[in-house]
């Protein structure tokens, strides 16, 4: 298989990835927040913070991600 297809199947899934994590982000915090306001005490429930924090380490380990694809692309390893 060509290895620029290959790649690019790479990318694309990458920025697939990234974005599918970052709105799942968006809703965690978005929920995290409309608890906190709906609640008198401003806390929400831990079932929501945890899923928060899943959804931002998630994001974490997509930005690893990219940026180890930014040293093969810099370092002439990839195209």
């Amino acid at each position: 298989m060509d290895k620029r297809k290959t790649w690019r199947e790479q990318e694309q899934r990458l920025v697939d990835g990234w974005n599918a994590a970052t709105e799942r982000l968006r809703e965690a915090r978005a929920e995290v927040e409309r608890q906190s306001l709906a609640q008198g005490d401003g806390a929400p429930t831990e079932e929501c913070v945890r899923t928060a924090e899943v959804a931002r380490a998630e994001l974490e380990a997509m930005r690893r991600q990219v940026a180890r694809m930014k040293v093969e692309f810099s370092t002439g390893k990839r195209y």
